[in-house]
């Protein structure tokens, strides 16, 4: 495995299991992550900065063709789907909503499945929808890495329960474990353990 991108689904205790996660991550961090969370549409979008606060790496919500960079995190906008491209570009979009949600995880990783293949690692987290499990599944035939929390430690566990019934997961962790194992992620590989 060379992983050469993480996206990450999240909905109900979302945001407090990201920054959980991304507060463990180190200022150079080799990767990419591309986020969903599911918030209220209404609501305009302080995630950059309450996510920043917490992360070492530079936080933002992601724009309309925009190149993705090694060691950002890019936040989807509330109200679109936030897609990968096959040339590692970002895309916004206003189809229809999935799973009742838009932005929807599903779209994001099934993307992001298309556009990396076996490079990218995908992560759902704690939620009360089944967003993510097709995502997550797509990941798996394209070769990729599939991790959920466990759902025993999540703030709503239909959605990691969802994932585990529908795709091969790789690990189930506690969410005070998914950080230190993307911290030391790069070791892994260069150790050839993951």
């Amino acid at each position: 495995m060379n992983t050469q991108a993480v996206v990450i689904g999240g909905s109900a205790g979302g945001l407090s299991a990201l920054s959980g996660i991304l507060s463990h991550i180190p200022q150079f961090f080799p990767y990419p992550i591309i986020v969903v969370l599911h918030l209220d549409p209404r609501g305009g979008s302080q995630l950059p900065q309450l996510l920043g606060a917490h992360c070492r790496l530079t936080v933002k919500e992601a724009e309309d063709t925009e190149e993705i960079r090694p060691g950002w995190v890019y936040i989807a906008p509330s109200d679109y789907h936030l897609l990968v491209e096959r040339d590692h570009t970002l895309s916004l979009s206003v189809d229809e909503p999935v799973n009742y949600s838009r932005p929807s995880i599903d779209v994001l990783f099934q993307s992001a499945a298309e556009a990396y293949g076996p490079f990218l690692l995908g992560i759902v987290l704690t939620g009360a929808s089944q967003d993510g499990s097709q995502g997550l599944l797509s990941i798996k035939e394209f070769g990729g890495i599939a991790i959920v929390q466990d759902p025993s430690d999540a703030q709503a566990p239909l959605m990691p329960s969802a994932a585990i019934q529908v795709a091969e997961i790789d690990y189930i962790l506690k969410l005070a474990h998914i950080g230190p194992f993307l911290a030391g992620l790069e070791s892994l590989e260069k150790g050839g353990v993951a």
